[in-house]
């Protein structure tokens, strides 16, 4: 195939799903999909669900689990334990251990036909705020069963050839929360599909259906070439790293990632073995969830390489039977998505930085902030499930600080603007502002967090959070600080409360004018802090991010009392620092670069 033709293919794939993206986010009722875009959509292949095209927009965790979905609908179909699709059908299926993530992420699947024949399948997964559950969001922090987080359902067909089924529907609504709303995210999803439907027989109308099945066949093999490529690069050696889950929700202790990655030849192997078995509460992460973590956490490092099934063949990802990161029924699985996989990317990092340590960022924040408030509005007569979503800082790299407020490490999703939710919800965003001071020291610091207040402004209401990062901060490498770990506190008739998991709980009752702080982690830092640029150090304190007192401990920079550097007193200071390091480094105290929690380390 002549190359415009194949790059004109692979563009429009691409623009399909990016269409279904935006058709998706403008018609949905849900802000964290309106405003946030929480959702992603893409082109699965009918023989086996690999990964044919991605939206550019869509949440980057859902590559390899929607594979993994489609996988199992398109096997239960073959078992005869499914309905077999028609032209119109939607499928809908939420269930985690059938390639999904939590149950608030909720998929759609259309079967789209050329000629009569299954050609491939449109697919797309949207965050609903509420799927029923323990506490309004689903994100239940001391779940201890997957039946405590909302309702799962397997792969049934909500529309029958183009016709939506009523029963199935209302079995939905009387198990959700505020189900007006859902009816609206649920056409929504699936006009987005119908959209990707029409535009794809667009291309396949111009090319023909034998010629896109090359195209596709091509696009693949070149994405898996350029990934070994990419692998080649690496020196052949195994590399380790650590990352930890603050708790699981109920059992106040850290769970363990152990990561080793090998490169042999041109394949990377990643093997788990040696992480914490299942926990009791939410921060089990199912296998497909796992899986697009470490594919996430690899497009990150290399993100040139164009994205679909091939792109993922040079990965060879051992699963980790016997240990949290492979979570079967009925365990509960609410923190996975958006926070284990988070941990299990940082893994990634820290291992691949020291392959490729001009290419790879220290730790990002590696928390979505997962906030959900439920209550009823006496002003409007109606009850309400707010989702709120926020960023973080990420980690310092070879040639930059890090970015400050970016979005989680598995989503393009953003915060919703304060003043959306403020429409929405009988609440009052207090403070929303950057975290000063969080990006962890390097010679290339960490970007910072974000601190906002909620105030609730009438009525009653229930808040839960399921976050991470709040036991210790996000880790620095090659020398690098870490960044400042996540802080929740609980504002109540004149009282301060700290949870006692730091950055998990759930159903804390609120009454007007109660407020609940969060302060999202910054991002760990790259390099020794010594060798920073002491104008820049200069510089972040002119803008209020350090004080003089932190640059001087963090960075051994003097500044006068007009704030600039003391250029004799700095050479001094640092001198004095380096030969002190030098002599632990004598006396073998070396340190690390991959720091570990003191209890983990116990």
């Amino acid at each position: 195939m002549d190359p415009l033709t194949l790059s004109v293919i692979s563009a429009g794939l691409t623009q399909v799903c990016n269409e279904m993206d935006l058709a998706f986010s403008r018609s949905a009722f849900s802000p964290v999909i309106a405003e946030a875009d929480d959702r992603s959509d893409g082109i699965y292949a009918a023989e086996d669900g690999a990964l044919i095209a991605q939206g550019e927009g869509g949440l980057p965790v859902f590559v390899g689990a929607m594979q993994h979905s489609a996988g199992h609908i398109i096997r239960l179909i073959n078992e005869g334990a499914v309905a077999a699709p028609e032209p119109g059908d939607i499928y809908i299926v939420n269930d985690p251990y059938l390639g999904g993530t939590h149950l608030m992420d909720v998929r759609f699947a259309r079967p789209f036909f050329v000629e009569g024949a299954l050609f491939c399948w449109l697919q797309n997964t949207g965050h609903w705020p509420d799927t029923g559950g323990m506490v309004p969001g689903g994100f239940s922090a001391h779940a201890t069963e997957v039946e405590q987080e909302g309702l799962r359902l397997p792969p049934v067909k909500l529309f029958k050839r183009g016709v939506m089924d009523r029963e199935i529907l209302s079995i939905i609504q009387s198990n959700i929360r505020v189900p007006d709303q859902r009816i609206g995210d649920i056409k929504a999803q699936a006009a987005a599909l119908l959209v990707g439907e029409k535009r794809l027989a667009e291309i396949v109308a111009r090319y023909g259906a034998e010629t896109l099945r090359d195209a596709i066949a091509l696009i693949r093999e070149r994405a898996a070439e350029r990934m070994r490529a990419e692998i080649r690069r690496m020196p052949e050696a195994t590399w380790h790293a650590e990352a930890f889950v603050d708790s699981d929700g109920v059992v106040n202790e850290p769970l363990r990632i152990a990561l080793a990655v090998t490169r042999a030849g041109d394949t990377l192997t990643f093997d788990f073995s040696g992480s914490s078995k299942p926990c009791a509460g939410p921060m089990n992460s199912v296998w497909a969830t796992t899986y697009s973590a470490v594919c996430l956490g690899v497009k990150h490092i290399f993100p040139d390489v164009p994205i679909n099934a091939g792109t993922f063949e040079p990965l060879d990802i051992i699963r980790p039977e016997g240990t949290f990161l492979d979570a079967r029924y009925p365990r509960p699985v609410s923190g996975c998505a958006a926070e284990v996989s988070q941990r299990i990317a940082e893994a990634v990092f820290l291992c691949l930085v020291q392959a490729l340590p001009d290419e790879v960022t220290a730790a990002p924040a590696g928390t979505s902030g997962n906030f959900a408030l439920g209550g009823s509005d006496p002003a409007r007569g109606t009850s309400y499930v707010m989702y709120q979503i926020t960023g973080g800082g990420y980690g310092g790299n070879a040639r930059e600080d890090g970015l400050s407020n970016g979005c989680s490490t598995i989503g393009i999703s953003k915060t919703a603007p304060v003043e959306v939710m403020e429409q929405y919800y009988p609440i009052l965003f207090t403070r929303f502002a950057l975290r000063e001071g969080s990006g962890g020291a390097g010679a290339h610091r960490g970007g910072f967090g974000v601190h906002y207040e909620v105030e609730l402004l009438r009525g009653e209401a229930r808040a839960s959070f399921v976050m991470d990062h709040g036991r210790f901060g996000p880790p620095g490498v090659l020398g690098g600080g870490d960044g400042a770990p996540n802080e929740v506190r609980i504002h109540r008739d004149g009282t301060t409360t700290v949870p006692l998991h730091l950055s998990k709980d759930q159903g804390i009752a609120l009454a007007p004018g109660d407020r609940v702080e969060v302060m999202t982690p910054g991002g760990g830092g790259y390099g020794d802090p010594l060798t920073r640029d002491p104008a820049l150090v200069a510089r972040d304190v002119r803008r209020g991010y350090y004080t003089a007192a932190e640059a001087a401990a963090l960075w051994r920079v003097v500044l006068t009392g007009a704030g600039d550097v003391d250029d004799a007193a700095t050479t001094l200071r640092r001198g004095v620092a380096t030969g002190r390091a030098d002599s632990q480094k004598k006396e073998g105290d070396r340190g690390s670069s991959l720091p570990r929690p003191p209890e983990a380390a116990a």
